[in-house]
């Protein structure tokens, strides 16, 4: 499995990591870093991005066709496959000759159908927090060149960062919202009881406690209450 050429790459990689440092919104960038890798890597024919969310459910988040999505589907339903034990128990697996691998059977039997003849998965991971997969399967050849790996991993690590930089500014967004609810919710208590600021927001850090629901969401609702009887 022949590689692109190292200035190819080089560019290519340069684009994603512009890409990443632009406005752009996640999806489209995790979209460049897919289609940068296909385009990148010979014999790697199909990419995909999974999303591991803290609950534990895994969402494809970018993919250059619907071979991925139907495959990385199959791999989310069954709980098991490359791409779930890259993000569960391994940082990089491969499969060669799929259909002669005999692990995962009830994943290979439904991909080799589809045509599916060898994999790589690799977890994207910030600070050993596992973030999602970058997943490369192959239609068209049965082994992984050993030089793969190594490049694989520098889009891997563009991936990474993205999905790092998101989960980032995600946080920073909702706690700036939270925030915002919280303030106007303890001005609703101190109007409708008459209390001073600090003991408003004590009234409803008492309820956040008693009903077992996080302050955000107690504030959310007292809003949204205020709001329907104005």
């Amino acid at each position: 499995m022949s590689q692109g050429t190292l200035p190819d790459l080089a560019e290519a990689l340069t684009s994603v990591a512009r890409e990443i440092n632009t406005a752009r919104d996640l999806d489209a960038v995790l979209q460049t870093i897919v289609e940068a890798t296909a385009r990148s890597l010979q014999g790697v024919d199909h990419v995909g991005i999974t999303l591991a969310h803290s609950n534990r459910e895994m969402e494809t988040k970018a993919a250059t066709d619907d071979f991925v999505l139907q495959l990385d589907r199959i791999q989310y339903e069954l709980g098991e496959g490359p791409c779930v034990h890259a993000m569960e128990t391994s940082k990089v697996v491969i499969v060669e000759n799929a259909k002669d691998d005999p692990r995962w059977p009830r994943f290979m039997k439904p991909a080799v159908e589809l045509g599916l003849r060898s994999q790589m998965g690799l977890r994207l991971y910030a600070d050993s927090q596992t973030l999602g997969g970058l997943n490369m399967y192959s239609t068209t050849v049965d082994s992984i060149d050993p030089g793969l790996e190594h490049l694989a991993e520098l889009f891997a690590q563009h991936a990474s960062i993205a999905l790092g930089r998101a989960q980032r500014e995600d946080h920073l967004h909702e706690a700036i919202s939270s925030r915002q609810l919280i303030g106007q919710a303890t001005g609703i208590i101190m109007e409708r009881y008459s209390l001073n600021e600090t003991r408003a927001f004590d009234y409803l850090l008492r309820v956040s406690s008693h009903s077992n629901i996080k302050v955000r969401d107690v504030a959310r609702e007292l809003i949204d209450k205020a709001n329907q009887n104005a």
